[in-house]
């Protein structure tokens, strides 16, 4: 089969993105298994969408899917696990003031998903714009899990400071797919 990506340095990307994405969606659906449907529903459907973009990012990777597509499907699978996720049924927190970054910060990070993945022109994105999706995301989980890990510990703390890193790390298999095209095509025109 043939790849879309040559360099180590990309194919390391792309590994490290899937085999942490199987790692932490695995944990999660023994999470959901583990304390049961009903108290468990919302994660299980957030891994559909996590599930579904490490699909689209191996269908990318062996070139059955193309850019435009690619680009569009992970966008929304990622924006609705944001809007679902942090700004519809945030997490409440005991710390107010980092509750209201982390909401902050995810409206942002869903403005920025719309901005730079929903225009038509994808190829003038620059690597600083397609970054900061991957650091303010890193900025959200980092939060969450300074709450989480100071607050006190019980049979759902492992299951969550796990499944809190899943997103962070979609997105920077995403950006890492999409800086990667982007040089290619820079390369070409030259």
């Amino acid at each position: 089969m043939e790849t879309r990506f040559k360099k180590k340095s990309q194919i390391f990307d792309i590994s490290v993105t899937a085999l942490g994405g199987l790692l932490s969606v695995g944990t999660t659906l023994f999470g959901v298994i583990h304390f049961g449907l009903a108290n468990a529903w919302n994660e299980l459907v957030l891994n559909l969408f996590y599930i579904a973009c490490l699909v689209m990012m191996g269908m990318y990777f062996f070139k059955r899917i193309d850019t435009q597509r690619f680009n569009y499907w992970c966008s929304v699978c990622i924006g609705v696990t944001v809007l679902l996720r942090d700004i519809l049924f945030l997490p409440p927190l005991e710390s107010y003031p980092i509750h209201l970054i982390c909401l902050t910060l995810s409206v942002a990070l869903l403005l920025m998903l719309t901005f730079f993945y929903a225009r038509k022109d994808w190829k003038s994105y620059t690597k600083g714009n397609l970054w900061m999706l991957f650091v303010i995301d890193m900025v959200i989980a980092g939060l969450y899990h300074y709450v989480i890990a100071n607050s006190p510990v019980n049979e759902y703390t492992n299951y969550m400071l796990t499944e809190i890193w899943i997103r962070p790390t979609l997105i920077y298999g995403l950006v890492a797919c999409f800086v990667s095209v982007k040089e290619e095509a820079q390369a070409q025109e030259k």
